[in-house]
């Protein structure tokens, strides 16, 4: 080991000596030759060829390095470019490399050029490659007309590219127009210029869009070409055609498709000549025609194809061969092949070659008085030119040097002297192109220097050779000579080879080769020496080597590998099998000194080798493992195991000790770890702790110990079957007492009383203390104040609180812990906030703006923050009800409260009550609480459609006529106009008749209906209407009575309708938060199974499907979202296209409760007990009545002559309905009926759901969706009967917005 970094230290000392004395560069980044000058070197430069994005700044790189640093010039095309001149040029700081800003209003194409940099110092000039700078260009398409393609089947077909021409050239590809690539294959394919080359034409291959892409990588742009039509003609269509066309008589039918031999496409004719630069790719193509498709073969005429630099693509039709060489001249011929011929063509392909080094010249480092040479030799074909240069002038023209002398490829120096440093160019050319190399001769004269670091250690095994390096450099080469000792003689005899590079071998070291060993190096200008060490360590030898073992299978193995070593070396183990590593088995267990392997099969046959290394040698010693099948054995008995014993505690230091334990039995199930316990008798006696967790193989463990802490350690043994009992405790030991390591943690600061400030922390555990009398520093000053840190030490609590504080004021806070013996390290710095009051200022400037019947928009100026005196929580709106415009009666005032979270100056108040005036009032909220109101705001909310009038009865029915008793809305919503009446005629056949409308004054509320048939059943619809529109309506329905001698008259004529089917109808919606009551009326056959499907109102996705349980006509959909518009309708399995028609509901966001919630209060549950009762008296009786007129159904009827104004309204009809608050709802009588599929009108508004607040117990999420509630609202109020829908809350109102 110690020999090969010797050897290798020796090598690179040598590359090193080399580089500085015969021809390389000197390495300035060493410290010990920072000072050495030295001429320039370019370092970095830009391609020779250099395209640049005409888009983006051109940077040209030149960089150089050179002692002292070398400055910079530039030439373009040939003569100086003066870049301070052109304001678009910049050059960086300390670099060569210009910065052409095309960004900022230069033009690419004005900086088309030749450039050449040169790097210049005291010594000599260095110059670049010449860069010639293009900007790329991606041209457009040319505008062509192109003509249909229209072949004949099995024909050939060559569809041409032509790209643009670029700069550098694009990237050819054929796609579709879906941006497809189109598939190619050996019939299909495209050649290396770009076309598309079909071998013969399928029906197939028809298409109008075949489209050639030229991508220009450069730019990143793509070009099309316009689309390119192809339609090919089977043979059975064109004798289709010609039968049609000509007679009997005629000789008709195109000839079939018929197999051809192959012909070449590309190239053409039978040979073809081709040049290609050595150390490129060369790429010769052959694509032929022919039916069936022609198979490709290459071969080179008078030897092989090169094997590993040559490669078939393109389906064997581009013959591929890399990195060429002047060998690979020669005819290559391609030979097409299908069961008809063949054909072949030759491409005679010559290797030409630009200029490439053979020698290039290399970095002279001489002294004074020396010579060297400087040797440029270059191949090429043909054979390039050499020509040299002297900092960067021809050597013609260059200033004189008598110790210079030019012979060709070569320049002679001859006692050189220190001003014949330079830099030479060696320029070797042809036509395909040149080298460039800088050379420089850089004559120094330096006193020795020893690169060796003084008092290096060198340590070797004893009788191994020994290296001793000196590592030096000087100009002229100093001499070097080492002595033993400091006042020994020099070195000498056979026992000491001496290298040239100044190390010193000592072949066979010995115990008293140790020693310091002196280097000295002189030459004419200086002497200089170095001192290091050798020490020479005993060998390492395994003492006890593993041995050969034959085991039974699913027994046990041990193999040893004791070892003996210099004691200051530290060895490490590895144990391999069959020369690889360890198979990841926890059966393979390694000790310090052993390897055991549990439970072994037969895969662990092998050799199992014990390698030790250090850091200077290494040794092995391998046994071989063989197993045998086990003879039969009674059944084992498992169980855990017995507890370890015999805790022994060692090695005690101040944060560490070792403890070990001798394992119990294991029986008969293999110990896999053991756990380790603590504890603590001085701060938690008789409580054990977990500490650490090792190895079943292991019986010594370090373990890490608190100050401050009585220790005393027990062991678990664990195994397959659990846990054994604990070990007996082992002997205590108390560490030292210390400085706390750590401070408390979740340290905060905050008031709990506008003049305060509570300081908290977590309070350190008992063993963190690290020592007695813990307590804590705590320390805190006002931030952005130059204040000093005010501080006081208290015992172990966990709270500081700090009076005489201003209000709401940031503090900087640090807790650190400390104890008898000292503190712990500085605590980091948290902020903290004294105490919050309750803001000073209402906002100001509040403004209301009414967007429609049940929407507002409230504005506020914000309050200023110094006022708030906390963390501003947000903003609450107190509204209520003064009074209904139209009833001009005052009610229990009602408020209620929105929430608006952060720095918010608007929001929207929805859920109002249409024609009725509102108060409000905006006030501040920080963590303390609520600041002053601001005045009071009054507002009118406009006119809206009423509800449904209250009720409607049909009495003293006569032959003739009928008297109608109505009550007005409950909710006008404005100054009712009229009532509207529609009825009409239904006979015993289920016929409807003529649909009659009367118009009533507001101020009405019955009506008799004379001049009607006798014994005749009436439909009713009836609604009241505002200046806004009409509101929702109730049905009924009544008969006529017969005359005295029973006979009826005859039925009212309406037309015929369809035959009664089997019909769903008047299908209603009860919908809460996250479900929906789903009811109807059913009339046909019996034993019907029923479905419920359902979707979101508006979207497209499928409707999903709930099978109702039996033939009931309800069910409850579960699992909605809330806040959202759903459709549902109602089918009947087995019968097609049997199903109600749509109707649309809304869940409601959650309601909020009042300020009081009446929910709790007495005399609101007797109210409801008494209401609830109220419902089930008038549902007796409606039922009663209802059995009494006969039941059958009507709404075919309906479908049928229904009038338009009562018809289900489209989704995308902007006029809907007002709501009013469900708060107000009263259930209507049975028999009334409203649209099923009623919406809310979506008014126009400018604000986002974002701007509606949250009620006392709710908010917005952080999407804007509203998920708070209304305080003072009711659950909603099933619907009686066969209601089809109830008025929605303010709630529904407001989510009809979204």
């Amino acid at each position: 080991m110690m020999k090969n970094s010797i050897s290798a230290s020796k090598a690179s000392l040598v590359f090193f000596l080399y580089q500085m004395i015969s021809a390389l560069d000197v390495p300035l980044d060493s410290k010990l030759l920072e000072e050495l000058s030295q001429p320039p070197t370019i370092t970095q430069q830009s391609p020779k060829d250099y395209i640049v994005d005409p888009r983006e700044n051109i940077v040209i790189q030149c960089e150089a390095k050179g002692k002292p640093p070398p400055s910079f010039s530039w030439t373009r095309n040939g003569t100086h470019f003066d870049i301070d001149k052109d304001e678009q040029v910049t050059m960086k700081p300390n670099s060569g490399t210009l910065v052409i800003n095309i960004m900022n209003g230069g033009k690419a194409e004005a900086y088309e050029g030749v450039y050449q940099c040169t790097a210049r110092n005291e010594r000599g000039a260095a110059i670049s490659n010449n860069i010639v700078i293009r900007p790329s260009r991606s041209p457009l398409w040319t505008k062509e007309k192109l003509e249909p393609n229209q072949v004949r089947e099995g024909d050939s077909l060559v569809l041409h590219c032509r790209p643009p021409v670029g700069l550098p050239p694009p990237i050819i590809f054929w796609m579709d127009n879906a941006f497809q690539r189109l598939p190619q294959s050996e019939r299909v394919s495209q050649g290396l210029n770009g076309d598309l080359y079909f071998s013969n034409v399928q029906p197939e291959d028809t298409r109008e869009d075949y489209i050639c892409y030229a991508r220009f990588n450069h730019t990143q742009t793509i070009q099309q070409k316009q689309p390119i039509s192809v339609k090919v003609f089977s043979m059975d269509s064109l004798n289709d055609t010609i039968a049609a066309n000509l007679s009997d008589t005629d000789i008709y039918g195109a000839k079939p498709v018929t197999e051809r031999p192959p012909i070449l496409l590309t190239p053409t004719g039978t040979t073809s000549n081709k040049v290609e630069l050595r150390g490129n790719v060369l790429l010769l193509e052959c694509i032929a025609a022919g039916l069936p498709t022609p198979v490709i073969r290459w071969i080179k005429e008078g030897g092989e194809l090169p094997a590993n630099r040559t490669f078939f693509e393109n389906f064997k039709k581009t013959l591929k061969i890399i990195d060429v060489s002047e060998a690979d001249s020669g005819n290559y011929k391609c030979i097409a092949r299908n069961i008809l011929g063949s054909t072949h063509h030759v491409i005679s392909v010559t290797v030409k070659a630009a200029p490439y080094w053979i020698t290039a010249p290399r970095n002279l480092v001489l002294s004074p008085g020396e010579d060297g040479t400087l040797i440029c030799r270059a191949n090429g074909n043909p054979k390039p030119s050499i020509s040299w240069l002297a900092n960067g002038v021809p050597i013609a023209i260059a200033p004189e040097d008598p110790s210079r002398k030019v012979d060709g490829d070569t320049i002679i120096f001859s006692a050189v002297q220190e001003r014949s440093s330079a830099v030479y160019q060696c320029n070797a050319s042809n036509e395909y192109g040149y080298l460039l190399a800088n050379a420089f001769v850089n004559v120094l004269a330096e006193p020795p220097r020893i690169l060796t670091p003084a008092n290096k250690l060198y340590q070797v095994i004893l009788d191994s050779p020994a290296l001793i390096d000196c590592a030096y450099f000087g100009s002229p080469k100093p001499e070097i000579e080492w002595f033993k000792g400091v006042k020994g003689s020099i070195l000498r005899g056979n026992e000491y080879v001496f290298h040239d590079n100044g190390t010193l071998e000592i072949p066979v070291a010995q115990k008293d080769s140790t020693g310091t060993y002196t280097c000295v190096a002189r030459n004419e200008l200086g002497k200089i020496q170095n001192e290091v060490q050798l020490e020479v360590k005993d060998p390492t030898m395994i003492i006890k080597q593993p041995e050969y073992k034959v085991i039974q299978r699913y027994g046990h193995v041990s193999f040893e590998c004791i070892i003996k070593h210099d004691s200051t070396l530290i060895p490490t183990v590895i144990w391999l099998k069959d020369n690889d590593e360890l198979p990841d088995d926890e059966r393979f267990l390694v000790g310090k000194d052993n390897l055991t392997i549990m439970n072994v099969t037969d895969k662990d046959d092998g050799t199992y080798t014990c390698i030790v290394n250090t850091t200077l040698d290494s040794v092995s010693a391998s046994a071989v493992l063989t197993v045998v099948a086990a003879p039969p054995t009674p059944a084992i008995i498992y169980a855990r195991p017995n507890p370890p014993f015999d805790l022994e505690l060692t090695g005690q230091l101040e944060r560490s000790i070792e403890l070990s334990w001798i394992p119990g039995d294991e029986n008969n199930s293999p110990i896999t770890s053991f756990v380790i316990e603590y504890e603590d008798g001085l701060h938690e006696p008789g409580v054990w702790h977990y500490q650490t967790e090792v190895p079943g193989s292991q019986t010594t463990v370090q373990l890490k110990l608190s100050p401050y802490v009585n220790y005393s350690f027990r062991v678990i043994a664990v195994n397959e079957i659990g846990r054994s009992q604990p070990s007996e405790p082992s002997e205590q030991y108390l560490t030292k007492s210390a400085n706390p390591d750590e401070n408390p943690s979740n340290v905060q600061g905050i008031g709990s009383e506008p003049d305060n400030l509570v300081i908290t922390w977590e309070s350190l555990k008992g063993f963190q203390s690290n020592g007695p009398g813990l307590q804590y520093k705590v320390s805190w000053r006002q931030k952005d104040v130059d204040d000093e840190w005010t501080s006081v030490v208290v015992a172990n609590v966990s709270k500081y609180i700090v009076s005489g504080t201003p209000t709401f004021v940031p503090y900087e806070i640090k807790v650190q812990a400390l104890n008898d013996l000292g503190y712990a390290p500085e605590p980091s710095e948290v902020i903290g906030h004294s105490g919050e009051d309750l803001p000073m200022v209402a906002p100001g400037n509040v403004q209301v703006h009414v967007i429609n019947s049940t929407l507002a928009k409230v504005h506020w100026d914000p309050v200023p923050l110094k006022s708030v005196r906390g963390h501003l929580q947000g903003y609450k709106v107190y509204y209520w009800k003064v009074q209904s415009l139209s009833r001009r009666s005052k009610r229990h005032i009602e408020k209620k409260i929105l929430t608006f979270r952060g720095n918010k100056t608007f929001g929207m108040l929805p859920g109002l009550e249409p024609y009725s005036s509102y108060k409000l009032n905006v006030r501040v909220v920080n963590g303390k609480g609520e600041g002053p109101a601001s005045p009071d705001r009054v507002f009118k909310t406009p006119e809206g459609v009423p509800s449904s009038p209250s009720f409607l009865k049909i009495t003293n029915p006569t032959l003739d006529s009928l008297t109608l008793e109505w009550g007005s809305p409950t909710h006008p919503n404005g100054v009712l106009i009229s009532y509207i009446l529609k009825f009409q005629p239904i006979n015993n056949t289920h016929e409807l008749g003529p649909l009659v409308e009367i118009r009533i004054p507001a101020n009405e509320s019955s009506l008799i209906l004379k001049n009607l048939n006798y014994s005749t059943r009436y439909k009713f619809y009836f609604n009241a209407q505002t200046s806004v529109g009409s509101g929702s309506q109730i049905t009924e329905e009544a008969v006529t009575i017969m005359d005295e001698a029973g006979i009826p008259r005859p039925a009212v004529g309406a037309g015929k309708v369809q035959p009664l089917y089997p019909r769903i109808r008047n299908v209603t919606t009860a919908a809460a938060e996250t479900y929906a009551n789903i009811s109807w009326e059913y009339e046909g056959p019996d034993h019907a199974n029923f479905y419920v499907e359902y979707g979101v109102a508006g979207s497209k996705e499928d409707w999903k499907k709930e099978i109702v349980n039996g033939s009931r006509s309800f069910f409850v959909l579960k699992g909605l979202t809330p806040g959202t518009a759903y459709k549902v309708r109602v089918g009947a399995e087995g019968l097609s296209g049997f199903r109600s028609s749509e109707d649309v509901f809304e869940t409601g966001p959650a309601m909020a409760s009042r300020q009081v919630d009446i929910a709790t209060q007495g005399w609101f549950i007797g109210l409801m007990c008494a209401v609830a009762l109220l419902i089930l008296i008038l549902l007796i009786v409606c039922f009663i009545r209802r059995n009494k007129g006969g039941k059958y159904p009507v709404k075919e009827k309906e479908d049928a002559h229904a009038d338009p104004e009562i018809q289900p309204m489209k989704e995308d009809d902007g006029t809907f309905g007002e709501y009013s608050d469900a708060e107000d709802h009263k259930p209507l009588k049975k028999g009334s009926r409203t649209p099923s599929d009623r919406t809310v009108k979506k008014e126009d508004s400018d604000d986002s759901l974002v701007d509606y607040g949250e009620g006392v117990n709710g908010q917005f999420n952080e999407d804007g969706s509203f998920i708070g509630q209304y305080s003072g609202k009711k659950e909603k109020e099933p619907a009686e009967g066969n209601e089809s829908s109830e008025a929605p809350s303010p709630v529904n109102a407001m989510n009809s917005f979204v």
